[in-house]
């Protein structure tokens, strides 16, 4: 096995994008959407420090109940459940499978670590048509915390049988990364529009525009120290 590379799913995988036609309609802009998403994190994020975990359902739903009474607007339950309800099915970047797939054929073991609760995630990996890329599919859930809480990578370096430095966080959220990279692991950031890697952030290994520029430089990294016999996939 080449590498243990773990992927972060919404966002980094999956296309919350696919949401604004909703949001657009009952919000009246697309800007409510990442308002909402920004909103649960910072809610899990909330619920994380207080000890007082919530499933990250009930916290998107909450969220959006918050954005809506900023926004003056009244969302009945059909709306509600239909915004939410998207969440399972929302469907892959383009590039995703293509770069799961030379992973995969270049014999690494690929996982998720989402904060997604275990049955919502398998659901909208069934439905991108990921979800069989994947040799793991790991959630905060067991641990009871969100990213990037220390507790949650160690966790999942746990159920991979790795240790952190052995392995590589994939994500489109610098403060996965940084969180990764503060529990020993390496990573790479997906610097997606909008996506910005922060004064103060931690610097990741690998910086690519989408999961395919990435792919390209996790497959040249693992092939340099192939080359090397190095099974340090960090030179650290």
């Amino acid at each position: 096995m080449r590498a243990t590379i773990v992927f972060d799913v919404n966002e980094t995988l999956l296309d919350l994008s696919a949401l604004d036609p909703l949001f657009a309609e009952h919000f009246g802009n697309t800007a409510a959407r990442r308002v909402w998403f920004g909103q649960v994190l910072q809610s899990a994020l909330v619920a994380t420090i207080l000890d007082d975990y919530q499933d990250f359902g009930v916290i998107a739903a909450a969220a959006l109940e918050m954005v809506a009474a900023r926004s003056g607007v009244a969302l009945n339950e059909t709306v509600r459940r239909e915004i939410l309800g998207d969440m399972r099915a929302l469907p892959a970047h383009p590039e995703a499978l293509d770069a799961l797939e030379r992973l995969k054929d270049a014999g690494c073991r690929l996982a998720t670590l989402t904060n997604t609760p275990p049955s919502m995630v398998e659901s909208q990996l069934e439905r991108s048509g990921l979800k069989d890329q994947f040799d793991a599919i790991l959630s905060v859930d067991a641990v009871r915390m969100f990213k990037p809480a220390r507790a949650v990578y160690d966790m999942a370096a746990r159920e991979l049988g790795e240790e952190p430095s052995a392995l590589w966080l994939v994500a489109a959220h610098n403060w996965d990364t940084s969180g990764a990279l503060s529990a020993g692991w390496n990573a790479a950031f997906v610097q997606r529009p909008g996506m910005l890697l922060g004064l103060l952030d931690k610097t990741p290994q690998i910086i690519g525009s989408d999961l395919g520029a990435v792919a390209d430089q996790l497959l040249s990294r693992l092939a340099g120290h192939e080359e090397a016999g190095t099974d340090d996939p960090g030179e650290r």
